[in-house]
């Protein structure tokens, strides 16, 4: 009984090393540098970079960030923000069209928190995501799928 398993082990390794070890593999990395200096044409990959990016660049703040064209009650909202500690990930609001209606996103501080959906005049409209499930309170399940025209009105800035 043991001799068929000492002659099975060598005849297995033999399988393994003519048939797995035909093919040559080459590998490179995203990170290796482009031998022309350019990435390619159809290739949107920047080039590799020494510095730190893991915190975002600072970018110009878009036209949807005009104080004078907030509604009072959303520019008191964000200056409550401000008066509070920093939160991680910053809050946003932002603006889209739903169901015809100009409505306000406000996102959560964090973890398994609603965000709130506010209609032009400030009332709460709904909880569209977070909480336990992820899925908000159900009352604009289909918030995500129908809104348009998204502009960022706020993001705290510190």
């Amino acid at each position: 009984m043991r001799l068929p398993l000492l002659l099975a082990a060598p005849v297995v390794a033999l399988l393994l090393h003519t048939t797995a070890c035909q093919r040559s593999v080459a590998v490179t990395t995203p990170t290796d540098a482009p031998q022309t200096g350019l990435a390619g044409s159809n290739v949107s990959t920047p080039f590799p970079t020494s510095t730190n990016t893991v915190e975002p660049s600072p970018q110009a703040a878009p036209a949807d960030f005009d104080e004078k064209k907030r509604p009072q009650w959303l520019q008191a909202r964000i200056e409550e923000h401000l008066k509070e500690k920093k939160q991680n990930p910053p809050i946003q609001i932002m603006s889209y069209q739903y169901k015809g209606n100009t409505v306000y996103f406000e996102s959560a501080p964090c973890c398994d928190q609603f965000t709130t959906l506010y209609d032009a005049s400030g009332k709460v409209l709904c909880h569209p995501d977070g909480g336990l499930t992820g899925r908000g309170d159900g009352n604009c399940a289909d918030f995500a799928k129908t809104r348009t025209e998204e502009r960022l009105v706020w993001q705290d800035p510190r």
